[in-house]
């Protein structure tokens, strides 16, 4: 999730910060917010309680110390922070937009939305973060139209264009709605008919309902819109695999490789489907150059392993299945 990512510690000493403090000429407020941009949250906390106990207490320190909680990711104690500073100070803006944030990520987007509402208007210039949150709170929410209207705020796009529709569309795959996304990539293409993309979006789609058909004919579309795009090519020859149409992925797969040679998933997709045609030994050139690229996947090393056997060279088999099995286990512990 990118907003509001958690600041890096400085590893600075309270002697410089204090040295900062005077070349700036720093309140005392102002450096303890210097020391939380810094990622010194230890150092400021410590400034801000002293801070506290001062009567009165100084304004926007609860909001400060809401800043240090979600920095440290201790959601709880952050939206109570915040709630305490809107309650000190109801026009303290950040505040509502950190506390409306704050919720996203306890997982109570209905909650956010009105904080992130109050505050998006008058601040989205300046903190752009929070109305992406906004926007996919009204997403988690279902309410699209709302979310399409920030969208195509943050793009400069207008709001009942095809290209609006269509990032929708992208969003909300993203978010595992897929008959929604649907939807509005087939809205987007009744607007605009030739939009690139589009098909692009509605062939992954029947891609993932393993509907091969269906996601040629989608892909195929993109190509005569696209015809420049790799990625369609890569698209359109994995499904031309699934449905058993061998030589035309290789041919689309052979496209993919001139527009993205840099892309592993072609040379994936022409193993596999050199090892459906019995090509054993072209199947392997292209894997082998694959496993150059990225040594990691497991994928690339169970197909090896699948052409070494096909070549009757059983050692070499053998190690590819057994690299294959350990970064699969790998990754499943790190999960």
């Amino acid at each position: 999730m990118p907003p509001y990512v958690k600041a890096q510690h400085d590893p600075g000493s309270g002697a410089s910060a204090s040295t900062d403090s005077a070349q700036y000429n720093l309140s005392p407020t102002e450096e303890v917010q210097r020391l939380i941009s810094r990622g010194q949250l230890s150092e400021a906390e410590t400034r801000l309680n002293s801070l506290a106990a001062q009567q009165p207490e100084p304004a926007g320190l609860e909001r400060m110390r809401g800043m240090i909680h979600y920095q440290r990711n201790n959601f709880a104690a952050a939206n109570l922070a915040f709630e305490k500073a809107i309650l000190q100070d109801g026009n303290d803006l950040l505040a509502t937009q950190m506390r409306g944030v704050t919720l996203y990520r306890m997982g109570q987007p209905a909650a956010a939305i009105p904080f992130l509402e109050r505050a998006n208007s008058p601040i989205a210039s300046v903190n752009a973060d929070g109305t992406y949150v906004l926007a996919v709170c009204y997403l988690d929410v279902h309410r699209y139209d709302d979310a399409r209207r920030i969208f195509a705020q943050q793009y400069k796009i207008s709001a009942d264009s095809a290209a609006s529709y269509l990032f929708m569309g992208r969003m909300l795959l993203r978010r595992d709605h897929p008959a929604e996304s649907e939807q509005m990539a087939r809205k987007a293409l009744q607007i605009e008919p030739g939009l690139p993309l589009a098909h692009l979006l509605l062939g992954q789609l029947a891609l993932s309902r393993s509907n091969a058909a269906a996601a040629v004919a989608e892909f195929e579309a993109e190509r005569t819109i696209n015809p420049m795009n790799g990625e369609v090519y890569e698209r359109l020859g994995d499904a031309y695999l699934r449905a058993l149409r061998y030589e035309d992925a290789q041919q689309s797969l052979n496209c993919a490789l001139l527009l993205e040679p840099n892309s592993t998933g072609p040379y994936i997709l022409l193993g596999q489907v050199l090892l459906k045609r019995d090509d054993a030994l072209t199947a392997l050139n292209y894997l082998l150059r694959a496993e150059r690229m990225d040594s990691s996947n497991h994928l690339i090393h169970l197909l090896l392993g699948q052409a070494f056997r096909a070549l009757g060279r059983k050692e070499d088999a053998t190690r590819e299945y057994k690299m294959a099995e350990s970064i699969q286990n790998a990754g499943e512990n790190q999960k």
